[in-house]
């Protein structure tokens, strides 16, 4: 970094931090550099959303990304029995069902002419129904959690005016409001999901919700994009699945920046930073490991094993597929202060010549 280990960037607003050894000096050290902003809305909310969400109760207590307490430790404990390595090994089967099929529908499209994007056409639902079916969840609307996701993921990370952030507040408070509902019936019928563990942990309404609606947009969202990545990259040759990923995450990864606030005046090498100085973390693409695009320390990704073995298996069950296609267009981009990734990748057969194919 030309021995600057952080520089005040006025357009976004962060000290941004992009060596990856002082990255993982930050991300190990969350007494002096808290978490208190990870979940914070880069762009402040509006009085109008403020109120969609305040009228469903809207709350994000610290319990997992944004808490460096006591309660951290039990409730990222209660949420870790859900991906230990046995029960993510044993999912594979279920993702390599999902994404067969799945790849096996768009194939016959290709074949027939069509445009097929790959975003929607496969990378969009397995991690959803994966994830789902980790927690314990049934009766999941999979695509308005996808669409939830999305807003939510945008109205706290992106930058809308006024006017989309008032369309996202609802679609968020939509979500919310399921997680209400969901948290509720656990109450009264405690099952071994998500929301039952997290009941029976002696969690508050809102300390529930703000765990679900973290867990159900992070452990699936952001693996969609990252499997929406490796296939951008994988487009018309030969590849090493297992290689790409790591190549992905490592330089290209579907969450290249986390952030920080400094609990008080502290150093990063020769800089000094004040109190409640807001951080913004390089996580990929500046030749750090692969591992660091999960994060390190107590609030390390607990589903990094999960997101490589999804995206593994989506690269292999799609080879044969994304060495004989080419896209028509440069992809669209998810490009959020803490989330990027295609947003559609739309493609036809090498041997078609017309991009105005059916689709």
């Amino acid at each position: 970094m030309s021995g600057c280990p952080a520089r005040y960037d006025e357009g976004l607003g962060y000290w941004v931090v992009d060596d990856p050894a002082m990255a993982r000096e930050v991300l190990l050290d969350p007494q002096t550099f808290r978490p208190d902003n990870a979940v914070l809305a880069h762009t402040p909310l509006s009085v109008k959303a403020l109120r969609v969400l305040s009228a469903v109760g809207f709350a994000l207590p610290p319990t997992l990304a944004n808490n460096a307490g006591e309660s951290h430790r039990p409730i990222r404990a209660a949420v870790a029995r859900f991906f230990s390595p046995a029960r993510v090994a044993a999912v594979e089967p279920l993702a390599r069902d999902l994404n067969t099929s799945l790849v096996a529908t768009a194939s016959a499209r290709l074949a027939v002419g069509e445009v097929v994007d790959l975003v929607q056409a496969i990378a969009a639902e397995p991690p959803a129904l994966v994830l789902t079916h980790l927690l314990g969840l049934t009766d999941v609307d999979v695509p308005a959690l996808k669409a939830w996701s999305l807003d939510s993921l945008e109205l706290f990370w992106g930058r809308p005016d006024e006017d989309r952030q008032l369309e996202l507040a609802h679609g968020a408070a939509e979500f919310y409001a399921w997680l209400r509902a969901r948290t509720t019936a656990a109450r009264e019928a405690p099952a071994d999901d998500l929301f039952g563990v997290l009941v029976e942990l002696g969690l508050t309404d809102e300390e529930v919700c703000a765990v679900g609606y973290f867990l159900l947009i992070a452990g699936q969202e952001t693996t969609t994009q990252l499997i929406s990545t490796a296939f951008h990259h994988a487009l018309g040759k030969p590849i090493n699945s297992a290689e790409l990923v790591e190549d992905v995450l490592r330089n290209a990864s579907s969450v290249p920046t986390w952030r920080r606030i400094t609990a008080a005046p502290t150093a990063l090498g020769a800089v000094d930073l004040p109190a409640q100085a807001p951080i913004l973390l390089g996580l990929t693409s500046h030749g750090g490991p692969a591992d660091l695009a999960f994060g390190i320390g107590i609030h390390r990704c607990l589903g990094a094993g999960l997101a490589r073995l999804e995206s593994r298996v989506a690269l292999e069950c799609a080879q044969e597929l994304l060495i004989g296609v080419r896209p028509i267009e440069e992809p669209p981009m998810i490009d959020l202060l803490s989330f990027k990734a295609p947003k559609r990748l739309r493609v036809v057969t090498r041997g078609n010549t017309s991009d105005n194919s059916r689709g």
